[in-house]
């Protein structure tokens, strides 16, 4: 487990380096060409990457951080700042598409005279850039949220390429320059999904939810059908970082079962049945009046019995 963590932080640190090199290089050069073909598109897309450098900047070094050790106080590590880093990547494409919609309502109400030709030839060369570097993180960010965040960043950046090349097509065979503004918007709407995605699922492994393979109820029924289980109680599944699901519960065996071997059993099905490998079960015997009953047996009223 800790093994193929390790190596998919490797593989994330490689990945997330290459796509902030090819990032930062095509930002410098469409800040440059925005402003010469005066496209909002272009620059917004810019003020995009610019958030797209420091959101891949951050995500390399929550993988950097995530991969040292436990110590001290920090007894999982760094691990979550890889949560971190997704859900301050999901903030920042969302306040980036407010800014794109807030600039492009005043463009549309007073155009700016765009170079069609500079636009198209930028964001086709753009294109090409950005959906490499998107290839590269597509390849390392199926299990990790940290690299996905970064992934939807540079995706948005295809995306945004695409309008503003059709744009840049249409502004020269038609000369309406609102074109440009309303590119800009098509970006601004796929900013803001991809962003709530990264913050609802970002927020919901801070507030510990079950991920989303792991129905606690299933697990708990399933536990209590093995031999010797009593009762569970105390359940919790949460997930610690992206890839790494835990457990913990209360476990009551029957008072003459073996505990250690109930709990071998139990960790043996949480592993092979839900993938849950790293789990805290505390085994005990249950109290004679809570042992379970055989249908058919009767049970004297005197006798208590615990309401399960």
């Amino acid at each position: 487990m800790h093994h193929d963590h390790d190596h998919r932080l490797t593989s994330d640190r490689r990945a997330l380096t290459t796509a902030l090199v090819l990032v930062a290089a095509l930002m410098v050069g469409e800040i440059v060409a925005g402003l010469l073909a005066h496209s909002l598109a272009l620059l917004a897309d810019a003020g995009h990457m610019l958030t797209d450098g420091a959101a891949l900047g951050f995500a390399l070094f929550a993988a950097a951080m995530a991969a040292r050790p436990a110590a001290g106080r920090w007894t999982y590590g760094y691990s979550r700042l890889e949560i971190l880093a997704a859900q301050a990547n999901g903030i920042t494409l969302v306040l980036l598409a407010v800014w794109i919609v807030w600039t492009a309502a005043h463009r549309l109400a007073d155009p700016h005279d765009v170079r069609g030709g500079v636009v198209l030839a930028v964001a086709l060369a753009g294109a090409v850039v950005s959906l490499a570097a998107t290839v590269v993180l597509a390849r390392a960010g199926k299990e990790s949220l940290n690299v996905r965040g970064a992934f939807l960043h540079v995706a948005t950046d295809v995306a945004a390429f695409g309008a503003a090349a059709l744009a840049g097509g249409l502004i020269l065979a038609t000369g309406w320059n609102r074109l440009d503004p309303i590119a800009s918007l098509l970006v601004a709407g796929l900013m803001l999904w991809s962003g709530a995605q990264l913050l609802r699922e970002s927020t919901a492994i801070f507030l510990e939810r079950a991920p989303a393979d792991a129905d606690p109820e299933l697990i708990g029924r399933a536990l209590v059908a093995e031999r010797d289980v009593v009762e569970v109680h105390d359940l919790h599944v949460w997930t610690v970082t992206s890839g790494f699901p835990a457990l913990s519960a209360h476990v009551l065996v029957a008072s003459d079962a073996d505990c250690h071997a109930a709990r071998r059993r139990l960790q043996d099905t949480l592993t092979e049945r839900f993938g849950l490998t790293h789990t805290t079960l505390q085994v005990e015997h249950a109290e004679p009046a809570t042992a379970q009953v055989a249908l058919g047996d009767a049970v004297p009223r005197s006798t208590p019995v615990e309401r399960r």
